[in-house]
Order: structure tokens, then C-alpha cells, then sequence
């Protein structure tokens, strides 16, 4: 078993959006610099999250059809799916061209919603490995 890559990626995501998540409920306070900021963190996230989705895939990929882990395992990537279509929507619906514009409501909203779903996949890859065990060497 080579050492698994995706506990290791996921950091830059979650750090990234939940700082996000802050930025835009700190923006409704002080606005545009908050929003600015929060805005350069949903791409940041957005982005590292693909390459750390990837390496999770390819860890569900190896789990037997058997494993007790896999519905455990299935629903991690379905809240982690949730959790990046949230942030990117919100992302995109604060895209001008190539420059950032004041988020409205639902940009706001989708943020939030990430971070719950984000929360909720966080909770779950937890249980993988500290309940059942996945990827890690006994």
C-alpha cells in the first residue's frame, strides 16, 4: 500500500473555502475587501479541489465492492460533489469577465451551503478512516 494522497490534498479545499465561507459573512460587515478576498479563496479552492478529488477517486476505485466502507465511502463523494458544486456556482456567479464583482444573495447562499455540505464530507472522510479503517496501514 503506497501512502494515500488524498488526506494530504484536501487540506488546500477546506481551508480555502471554509476561509471563504468566513470572508463572505465578515463581507456583510466591512464588504467589497472581504468579498474581494473571498472571492480569490472560491477559485483557490475550486481549483485544488479537483486534483484532491481526483485522488480520492482513485482511492474509492479501490476499495472491494465488499467493503463494509464503500456506502460510507459513496456518500463522502456524493456531500464532497455537493460541496464543490456550491462553491463553483458561487464562484461564477461572482464573475465578471475575469475579475471578481460584489457577490449577491445567492452567491452569499451557495457559500454557506457549501460549507454545510463541506462539513458533512468532512464528518464522513473522518469516519473513513477512523471507523473502518481506509487506506491506512495496521
Amino acid at each position: 500500500m503506497s501512502h494515500p494522497l488524498h488526506p494530504a490534498l484536501v487540506h488546500f479545499p477546506i481551508a480555502s473555502w471554509s476561509l471563504a465561507t468566513a470572508a463572505d459573512l465578515l463581507g456583510l460587515v466591512i464588504g467589497a475587501p472581504a468579498w474581494q478576498f473571498a472571492g480569490l479563496l472560491h477559485a483557490i479552492g475550486t481549483v485544488s479541489a479537483l486534483v484532491a478529488m481526483a485522488a480520492g477517486f482513485a482511492d474509492l476505485l479501490a476499495l472491494p465492492p465488499e467493503h463494509p466502507a464503500l456506502r460510507d465511502a459513496q456518500h463522502h463523494l456524493l456531500w464532497v460533489s455537493l460541496a464543490w458544486s456550491a462553491y463553483a456556482a458561487s464562484l461564477l456567479l461572482r464573475l465578471d469577465g475575469l475579475s471578481l464583482r460584489t457577490p449577491d444573495a445567492w452567491a452569499l447562499a451557495l457559500s454557506v451551503a457549501g460549507f454545510a455540505a463541506l462539513a458533512v464530507a468532512g464528518w464522513l472522510g473522518g469516519r473513513l478512516v477512523y471507523e473502518h479503517g481506509v487506506r491506512v496501514r495496521r
